[in-house]
């Protein structure tokens, strides 16, 4: 198994359960590791057998900028679908972190490892 990342994807969100959270946008950083067969695309050179990186990473900024969720365990775990349901990922370790979230740390977080389900017979 391959693996295309993305690291430190920054995205201005409306994201936290306190009412002045409600009120105003915090950055959260997406850290992705995407399972990819990269073989075909290696031996192509074509972007079209890839995993597009740019266009992974507009569709969750243009996602999670629209969102409005109170935890980010749910945001993690919507991004984990919209991955697995538009993209060509069979697996995926998506790290969600909200830096700034407790003063006396750098950023409080998840990490979610999910797989793409087996098509039904």
């Amino acid at each position: 198994m391959d693996i295309v990342f993305i690291q430190a994807l920054r995205i201005d969100t409306v994201i936290g359960i306190h009412a002045f959270e409600r009120t105003i946008r915090q950055t959260v950083v997406l850290d992705l590791e995407l399972g990819f067969d990269n073989r075909i695309p290696a031996a192509s050179d074509a972007i079209a057998d890839t995993l597009d990186y740019q266009r992974i990473s507009e569709r969750l900024v243009d996602y999670v900028a629209t969102t409005d969720f109170g935890l980010i365990e749910t945001l993690a775990e919507r991004c984990a679908a919209l991955l697995l349901r538009e993209f060509d990922v069979c697996w995926l370790r998506l790290r969600l972190t909200k830096p700034g979230a407790i003063a006396q740390a750098d950023a409080v977080g998840v990490t979610i490892e999910r797989t793409r389900p087996a098509p039904e017979s």
